[in-house]
């Protein structure tokens, strides 16, 4: 079963047909809207600073949500997917964001809408990654120009494949 667990005075809240793994966590002062799911051993930590998520945000195996105390909370937008092992830590993701397999974004780290965070790259503190491009590397630096074909081809197909996934979970 989930661990949903209130602290300091927060509990986690969710808006509807969301999806959480039975060993995914979730504590404190968490808010997601509609349709997000949190998978297998992900951790989304809100005690010691807010996390809040928009729609369609899917949390992927092993990844962790964190912020910094009084000083960076966590805001994700819409539409955004946090890949496997990936460490997104006191930063703002807005929408329509991929952040690759095993990724870091930092402390006050700002990823504009559309924007694509290779697997592994570390977006270091106060970085601002601008929209439309993605980033690679460590440090993260801008390496190419996202298209259509792309943005359609891999941010938005893992958005919505990961609320069908969570269909199939819910189904048994």
């Amino acid at each position: 079963m989930t661990l949903i667990k209130s602290v300091r005075g927060y509990s986690p809240s969710w808006g509807n047909d969301c999806y959480f793994a039975e060993n995914a966590t979730i504590i404190g002062d968490v808010t997601m809207g509609d349709q997000c799911s949190v998978w297998f051993q992900a951790v989304v930590r809100g005690d010691v600073n807010s996390i809040k998520m928009g729609h369609k945000v899917n949390i992927q195996d092993g990844a962790i949500i964190h912020g910094t105390y009084e000083k960076a909370a966590t805001s994700i937008g819409n539409n955004v997917s946090v890949g496997h092992r990936a460490i997104i830590h006191g930063c703002t993701l807005e929408d329509n964001i991929l952040v690759g397999m095993g990724a870091i974004v930092m402390d006050n780290a700002l990823v504009q809408s559309n924007c694509l965070i290779a697997a592994g790259a570390v977006v270091l503190e106060n970085t601002v990654c601008e929209s439309g491009y993605i980033y690679a590397g460590v440090p993260a630096r801008k390496v190419k120009k996202m298209n259509g074909e792309l943005f359609t081809g891999t941010i938005q197909r893992i958005a919505d494949a990961y609320i069908k996934y969570a269909g199939w979970f819910k189904q048994t």
